[in-house]
């Protein structure tokens, strides 16, 4: 092979050849936002010997230096019971629903009455994580409030009313 098309056949292979180094030395991270959606992010790996930061799993072939991070609870969809507290509510019986706890603060609450289905969100009070307030609203025009008490990420209890005047005693949780 000639001088002149050994440098031609080089010059198309470097870029490709550059290309896949670059791109295996990058991970992708994925980051649950305030949201609860999963976003990716990618970081470059760092040099062998580096020190790893707090939480990062270890290279293949290289020791954890640092104790590992634990991972931020998954979400949690829990029953929601509401059981009559009022003589309106008594029409309706007991009401079952979902809240869905993002375990950021934010839930989603999700509920059928009298036929029409309720949504809306769970949010918990800042000043004390185990308060928090739900609010729902369906197209028809109903709408609940309910105020509760979280005794663990995955149970609780609380009251609702609802726009045409009825109370529940809501039970959170299984």
């Amino acid at each position: 092979m000639s001088r002149a098309a050994f440098r031609s056949s080089a010059r198309r292979c470097v870029p490709p050849v550059l290309a896949a180094l670059v791109a295996a030395a990058c991970y992708v991270v994925p980051v649950v936002g305030p949201d609860g959606g999963v976003y990716y992010h990618h970081y470059p790996l760092p040099p062998p010997g580096t020190p790893l930061p707090a939480g990062a799993p270890p290279l293949p072939g290289q020791a954890a230096t640092r104790p590992q991070a634990m991972a931020p609870a998954a979400q949690a969809t829990l029953p929601v019971r509401l059981y009559p507290a009022n003589e309106r509510a008594t029409r309706s019986g007991v009401i079952s629903g979902s809240v869905t706890n993002m375990m950021t603060g934010k839930g989603r609450f999700l509920v059928e009455y009298e036929g029409q289905v309720l949504s809306g969100e769970a949010t918990r009070v800042v000043e004390d994580e185990k308060r928090g307030v739900a609010s729902a609203y369906s197209p028809g025009g109903m709408f609940m409030s309910c105020e509760y008490q979280l005794t663990t990420p995955y149970q609780g209890a609380g009251t609702c009313t609802f726009s045409n005047g009825a109370k529940y005693q809501m039970h959170i949780g299984g």
